[in-house]
């Protein structure tokens, strides 16, 4: 822990909370406790959240420092942050202990098996919400399939983003599975800092922009060769590489070569010189999005699943993505069937649709529009998770 902290990849002030020991006092009355990895699944829980501070007081963890961060600024009132303790017996035992959650939801898929096991062996009822897997990690689920069983049978309910996802959950021996959608669907727009994004639209004046956002290696290598494709037809372009890992922004300026970079980390300014711009700083997703009609969407051109499809979508911004969309197919798939475009698979491909979009501004906004309408149709799920959610806690009472 002290090796992660000296990296920055723990709070010095607070890895007391890593090892189950409280920083907070537990709150009067009844507690639910919501568990996310990060930052996107503790985000995507923010409008459910709300929901469940009409009931219970909340308390929310997460493992990582830039998520702590994210909730500090965006947990409503009544909500407390801790950070989730190690997966070791007496950090669990210590943890629950202080804490006595009525209910514990866990967003997504991250599963730590001494706390859900220890939670259940109390009586702590609970859910595996926003519940995702793919056909890849079932089968790699399936390898271990009797403990697998165990874990997921100790979820009182699951509610299952779409209906593959469940029935994939029910054969590796989850109980009650519930398609209710993506809690996603339902968050709000990423926030921005307004005087930022009037800094940045003043910098980039009335250049065209191609936005390529979380980005992983392989996909860099791909989007810069369409960079040079449209300079072509448009010299002033500029393009915004944002990587999904911020420490990548010393290996993105070597693949930039000999174009004219800057690097948001270092300090680097656009410029009317400037053809390549490195946002490698976190938490500014909201901004970036904000700057383009449209972008391509890292993780796709690489087998990794794809990220959020639906936040560039709600900002109105369209999405170029590569076929690797599996850990939202249902939202890629609202989202590209309302575009009636997207799918790209190669530097050629990029430089395609963002030429023809570049060239008409109006078929651009337009198409940002389409995107936000096909995101909009999967809305919902908050509500819906909701309801299930109060069967769970009357149940407790």
């Amino acid at each position: 822990m002290r090796q992660r902290a000296a990296r920055g990849k723990e709070d010095w002030a607070r890895l007391n909370e890593r090892l189950g020991l409280p920083g907070l006092a537990r709150p009067d009355g009844r507690l639910v406790w919501v568990h996310g990895a990060s930052v996107g699944e503790s985000l995507s829980a923010l409008p459910l959240i709300e929901k469940l501070l009409e009931h219970a007081s909340v308390l929310v963890t997460s493992g990582t420092v830039t998520s702590a961060a994210m909730m500090g600024q965006r947990l409503p009132s009544g909500a407390l942050h801790q950070f989730v303790p190690l997966d070791t017996p007496r950090a669990v035992t210590r943890f629950l202990d202080h804490w006595k959650p009525d209910a514990g939801l866990f967003v997504e898929s991250d599963l730590w098996p001494n706390l859900i096991l220890g939670a259940a062996s109390r009586g702590v009822k609970l859910a595996l919400v926003n519940a995702r897997i793919s056909a890849r990690s079932a089968a790699r689920w399936s390898w271990a399939k009797k403990s697998v069983a165990t874990l997921l049978s100790a979820f009182d309910m699951v509610l299952a983003q779409d209906e593959e996802g469940a029935e994939r959950f029910r054969k590796l021996g989850a109980r009650k599975v519930e398609v209710v959608g993506s809690l996603k669907a339902d968050a709000p727009p990423l926030a921005v800092d307004e005087e930022a994004l009037t800094a940045m639209r003043r910098a980039i004046g009335n250049r065209p922009v191609l936005l390529a956002a979380q980005t992983h290696p392989g996909e860099d290598e791909t989007v810069l060769p369409a960079h040079d494709l449209l300079r072509g037809q448009f010299p002033d372009l500029l393009t915004i590489l944002v990587p999904r890992h911020t420490e990548r922004g010393a290996d993105l300026e070597m693949l930039c070569g000999s174009r004219a970079f800057r690097r948001r980390a270092a300090g680097g300014q656009i410029s009317s010189q400037t053809a390549i711009y490195i946002a490698d700083t976190m938490g500014e997703m909201g901004l970036f999005y904000r700057l383009s009609p449209f972008c391509f969407l890292g993780g796709t051109l690489v087998p990794l699943g794809g990220h959020n499809v639906l936040e560039p979508a709600a900002l109105h911004c369209a999405v170029l993505a590569g076929p690797h969309t599996a850990s939202a197919p249902l939202a890629y798939r609202a989202v590209l069937e309302a575009q009636q475009f997207g799918l790209v698979g190669s530097s050629a491909d990029i430089a395609r649709e963002a030429a023809r979009l570049l060239a008409n501004p109006a078929a651009a906004a337009a198409a940002g529009d389409a995107a936000a309408r096909g995101a909009a149709s999967l809305s919902g799920s908050v509500t819906r998770t909701a309801a299930q959610l109060k069967t769970l806690l009357d149940a407790r009472a």
